[in-house]
C-alpha cells in the first residue's frame, strides 16, 4: 500500500490508542490516590510519578532504531500487555516502591505503544497528510485523556481511598486489553522497512543536528510535562482545597475534551497561521494559563482555564511529531521519533520530582509556576525555530487532494537543515 492509500488503519489505530492511553489516564490519578492512602506525601507523590518514565528513559533511542530497520506493529500488543499488568498490578501492590516499579512497567508499555503507533503513522502517511494524521492520531490519546479521569473520579472516594483506588487500577487495567481488537492487519507489508544493515545508520548526533528536531523535542516534552503533571498533581490540590475526586475527574476530562476539540480543528487553524506562528501562540497562551492555577480560583473558574489550557495544549504534540518527522535524515525518522520521546520521558523523570521538591518547600500549586515557565520558553524555541515557511505548512495542512501536495512534498524531501544520508 503506498503512503496516503486506504485510512482504515488509521481508524483502527485511534480506537486501540484510545483505550490504551484511557487506561494509563484512569491509572495515573488512581495511583496517586492509592500513594496518598498508603501513607505518601508530595514529595513521594512526585517521585512515583518520575518511575513512571525512568525505565523507559533508556529504552527508547533502541526502540527507534530497530523500528527503524523493522517493522513497527509488533510493539503495539507488547505495549498492550505492559500497560494492562502494570496498572492491574499497581493496584494490587502493597507499598510505595512497589507501586513505583509497577508504574515505570505502565510507563515501559506505553512507550512502546507510542514508538510503534507514531512509526506507524509517519511510514504510513504522505507527507503533505503528516500534519492531518499525526493530529487524528493524538485524538486517540484525547479521547483516552477524557474517558479515563472520569472513569476514576467515578471509582474513587468514600472512607476506603485505599481500596476504591486499587479498583480503579485493576479496572484499569481490563481497560487496556480492549485495545487488541484493533491491532488486526494494522501494517501494509509496502509500508515496512527494508534496511536491515546498520551501515548507513544515522548517529544520534547527526539527527539532533537536524535543524527543527531540537525545537521539536522541547516542545513536546514541555506540553507533555504540563500535562502529565496536571494529571499527577491536581489530585493533591483538590485535597488540599476540598475540592472531591469526581469534581478533579471531571476537570482532567474537560482539559481532554479541549485538546480533542482543538486537534479537530487543527487543519484550518494551520492553513490560517501556519505551524510557527501557532506554536507559538498556544505555548505562550498555555504558560499564563498554567501560571494562573496557582492561584485560589473558585472551581468554575479552575475549569474554564483547564478547557482553555486544554486546547492550546492540543497543538504542541501532533506538529512536534511532524516538524521532528520531517527535520530527520531519512531512514532515521523512527530514531528521531524516539528521541522525541526521550526528551518526553526526561521531563516526566525531572518535571513531576521538581514539582514534588517544589510543593513540599512553596506548596502544593507552585508546580504550575514552573510549568509556566517551561512552556514561556517553548514558545520562545518556537518562534525562534526554523520552518517550512507559512506556504509550506499551509499546502502540507490541506493535505488530501492529489494536486497539492508538490509544494508540501518538496519541503519534506529537502527541509531545511537536513542531514542527507549517504545516498544523498
Amino acid at each position: 500500500m503506498r503512503p496516503g492509500g486506504n485510512r482504515g488503519w488509521l481508524l483502527r489505530l485511534v480506537i486501540a490508542f484510545c483505550f490504551a492511553q484511557g487506561a494509563v489516564s484512569m491509572a495515573r490519578p488512581a495511583v496517586s490516590y492509592r500513594a496518598l492512602a498508603l501513607g505518601a506525601d508530595e514529595r513521594a507523590v512526585g517521585v512515583i510519578a518520575g518511575v513512571y518514565a525512568l525505565l523507559p528513559l533508556f529504552a527508547a533511542v533502541p526502540l527507534g532504531r530497530r523500528t527503524d530497520h523493522g517493522r513497527c506493529a509488533p510493539l503495539l500488543p507488547v505495549g498492550v500487555v505492559l500497560i494492562a499488568g502494570g496498572c492491574a498490578l499497581s493496584g494490587v501492590a502493597g507499598s510505595l516502591w512497589t507501586m513505583a516499579l509497577w508504574s515505570g512497567v505502565m510507563g515501559m508499555g506505553h512507550l512502546c505503544f507510542v514508538i510503534g503507533a507514531q512509526s506507524l503513522v509517519a511510514r504510513q502517511s504522505a507527507p503533505r497528510e503528516q500534519d492531518r494524521n499525526f493530529g487524528h492520531f493524538t485524538i486517540g490519546a484525547s479521547l483516552g485523556q477524557l474517558v479515563g479521569p472520569i472513569a476514576a473520579g467515578v471509582l474513587i472516594g468514600g472512607r476506603d481511598m485505599a481500596g476504591s483506588s486499587a479498583l480503579a487500577l485493576v479496572v484499569a487495567g481490563a481497560g487496556a486489553s480492549v485495545a487488541f481488537t484493533s491491532l488486526w492487519r494494522i501494517e501494509h507489508p509496502a509500508a515496512r522497512a527494508t534496511a536491515p544493515d546498520g551501515r548507513n545508520r544515522v548517529p544520534v548526533g547527526g539527527i539532533l543536528r537536524a535543524r527543527g528536531v531540537p525545537a521539536g523535542i522541547l516542545i513536546s516534552l514541555s506540553v507533555l510535562s504540563a500535562t502529565d503533571i496536571l494529571t499527577a498533581y491536581l489530585p493533591v490540590v483538590g485535597e488540599h482545597r476540598g475540592i472531591a475526586p469526581s469534581v478533579i475527574g471531571l476537570l482532567l476530562s474537560l482539559r481532554a475534551a479541549a485538546t480533542i476539540a482543538c486537534r479537530l480543528v487543527l487543519t484550518p487553524l494551520l492553513r490560517l497561521l501556519g505551524r510557527t506562528v501557532l506554536l507559538t501562540v498556544t505555548c505562550l497562551l498555555a504558560a499564563l494559563l498554567c501560571a494562573g492555577l496557582a492561584l485560589p480560583v473558585p472551581v468554575w473558574a479552575l475549569g474554564l482555564m483547564l478547557a482553555f489550557l486544554g486546547f492550546c495544549l492540543g497543538v504542541g504534540q501532533p506538529l512536534s511529531m511532524t516538524t521532528v518527522v520531517q527535520a530527520a535524515p531519512d531512514g532515521a525518522r523512527s530514531t528521531a521519533l524516539a528521541l522525541r520521546l526521550t526528551g518526553n520521558r526526561l521531563g516526566q523523570v525531572a518535571a513531576p520530582a521538581a514539582a514534588g521538591l517544589i510543593a513540599g518547600v512553596a506548596g502544593v500549586a507552585a508546580p504550575f509556576v514552573m510549568l509556566g515557565g517551561l512552556l514561556l520558553l517553548s514558545a520562545g524555541v518556537a518562534l525562534r525555530a526554523p520552518a517550512t515557511g507559512p506556504e509550506g505548512d499551509r499546502a502540507r495542512a490541506g493535505g488530501g487532494g492529489a494536486g497539492d501536495g508538490g509544494a508540501g512534498d518538496r519541503a519534506t524531501r529537502r527541509a531545511p537543515g537536513r542531514v542527507p544520508t549517504r545516498r544523498e
